[in-house]
């Protein structure tokens, strides 16, 4: 009668307006995974160690995508540290430096499960056609919000 329930994990949109923010200006790789982290957290999708993952999983290997498109997520130690799948998406025009690359598009993820190999998946599928790369880059906030919510249009 007094055992505990598992909570289970909270249910949020993969994907708020607010966590897209088009038009940005050039920063250092690491000041750009700390921002998009930072989105997560704020919008409840992971706690704030999350984000030093996020650092982390760059030092080790980069998630530079190619195509202009950078995935930061963290390591796999890292999962306790996510409540909820969701993404935050930043968008530089004029590119942000990514190691030797440049990237226009940075997709922060955080995935319950197995579920971060889905958006993965759903996001790179979606940046294989590069008019959407485009669309993306040269799209309103609203427009890439509708582009990337996750949901079936």
């Amino acid at each position: 009668m007094f055992f505990k329930k598992k909570e289970e994990p909270k249910k949020l949109a993969l994907l708020y307006p607010e966590n897209v923010r088009v038009n940005c200006t050039e920063d250092t790789q690491e000041n750009v995974i700390r921002t998009v982290g930072q989105m997560l957290v704020d919008s409840g999708y992971v706690d704030q160690p999350y984000v030093e993952a996020m650092i982390k999983r760059e030092e080790s290997f980069s998630t530079y995508m190619g195509n202009e498109l950078a995935l930061p997520h963290g390591v796999e130690e890292a999962k306790k540290e996510i409540k909820a799948s969701g993404i935050a998406v930043m968008i530089f025009p004029e590119g942000t430096p990514w190691g030797t690359e440049r990237a226009k598009i940075v997709v922060g993820i955080a995935g319950v499960g197995e579920e971060h190999l889905q958006i993965l998946s759903v996001i790179a599928e979606k940046m294989l056609d590069e008019g959407s790369v485009e669309k993306l880059v040269n799209g309103t906030a609203q427009e890439v919000y509708e582009m990337l919510k996750g949901e079936e249009n």
